[in-house]
């Protein structure tokens, strides 16, 4: 029998990987082993490992190595504890492969403790890019230094190809957040009303903003900004979900704890929303609003706007339910303005998402499951023919 590890750092992250690793787990043909460590282990993040546990998977690690720090000198050291962590539970678990999403630094601690361990890695997410943030470095790295590649697009299948990965061993899937929209019963409104906590009776936009890494202050400025636009819509409720673990990131939560005191009945700022509320909040409300991922990804199966503010998500690929703008005050306003706009909105509902339609997880199962892996190890670097 197989076994997989899977690691999970993040609250997004594990809402992403659920369908995979539910299929481990009930799998015949694979043993899961899952590594949980990060901000699910974190108070200040909502200790989200309790989430995975009311889910039913067994947990064959708890890694501690995020610092409570977000400078990045106190990231760095969160890294090297990963590294450590990751380094001691490979040896304990000693699975056959080992799945990793995405681009964090958490993943990049894992995906090298791996490759010296000489575990084959599987790569979710692989080939995308984000100009703004220090993890476009991290998700190239861990591309190289992975074995088999599940990208989100054809496009990000051909980049990881010209990383010099073997064609043979990059599949486009699409992106397995989707997965979650058509497989998951989402939350009716009163249902979601009372799964938060606030009377959701008007209008609301559903706001996730995390750090700029690339920045000087990580976007505190450019999160102000945004504050001050939505001042201007007074009608409409705010649901605000907290930043990662990220350089800044507790400048930025500082900020938003500030904005909840001074609007206590029309602001609810959550740790952690988890999945079924988070996609259920996107289903119903008039805008996703911020720099966050799923704003490109997941929000246009729904047909509902997307504000993408700055750099952060600089690069990514996106459909025509996705506004972006600048991150000074005017050039919110202005994007508001266009999400707000009838006739786009009306468009937004006919739209189609160029991540997929749902049915990625299943797919990187199979593979994950049956594809052979004793010669992954030892890797070449696939040139594309160039012509002088």
């Amino acid at each position: 029998m197989r076994k997989i590890a899977i690691f999970t750092g993040t609250r997004a992250e594990y809402g992403l990987l659920y369908w995979v690793i539910n299929g481990i787990h009930e799998s015949s043909q694979a043993e899961l082993q899952l590594l949980v460590g990060g901000m699910h282990l974190s108070p200040e993040f909502g200790y989200t490992i309790d989430r995975i546990e009311q889910d039913g998977f067994p947990i064959a690690e708890r890694m501690e190595f995020l610092l409570s720090s977000d400078s990045p000198v106190g990231l760095t050291k969160s890294m090297g504890l990963a590294l450590i962590s990751a380094s001691e539970a490979l040896q304990r678990q000693k699975p056959d492969l080992l799945v990793i999403l995405g681009d964090r630094f958490e993943a990049l601690a894992i995906a090298q403790a791996a490759m010296v361990a000489r575990v084959p890695v599987a790569h979710l997410h692989g080939g995308e890019t984000t100009e703004g943030a220090i993890d476009e470095a991290f998700r190239h790295a861990i591309t190289k230094m992975a074995h088999l590649h599940f990208t989100s697009t054809e496009a990000y299948r051909q980049r990881v190809i010209q990383l010099g990965e073997n064609p043979e061993n990059v599949f486009n899937y699409g992106a397995p957040g989707i997965d979650n929209i058509i497989r998951l019963p989402l939350l009716n409104r009163e249902e979601l009303s009372k799964a938060i906590g606030i009377e959701i009776d008007s209008r609301f936009f559903l706001v996730t903003y995390h750090p700029v890494t690339l920045t000087s202050d990580g976007a505190i400025s450019s999160l102000s900004n945004l504050l001050a636009v939505l001042d201007r819509y007074p009608e409409h409720q705010l649901i605000i979900t907290y930043p990662n673990a990220d350089t800044h990131g507790r400048k930025l939560i500082e900020l938003l704890e500030a904005y909840k005191r001074d609007n206590p009945e029309r602001v609810q700022l959550v740790q952690s929303l988890g999945q079924l509320r988070y996609l259920s909040a996107m289903k119903f409300c008039d805008a996703v609003i911020g720099n966050s991922s799923s704003g490109l990804i997941e929000t246009p199966t729904f047909g509902t706007p997307t504000l993408n503010i700055g750099d952060r998500q600089k690069g990514r690929i996106f459909g025509n339910t996705v506004i972006n703008c600048g991150d000074s005050e005017n050039e919110i306003e202005s994007g508001m303005k266009k999400i707000m706009n009838p006739d786009f909105r009306q468009e937004c509902k006919k739209s189609h998402n160029p991540y997929g339609k749902g049915d990625s997880s299943e797919k990187i199962l199979e593979t994950i499951i049956n594809h052979p892996l004793e010669n992954l190890i030892k890797k070449t670097f696939f040139d594309l023919e160039i012509k002088y």
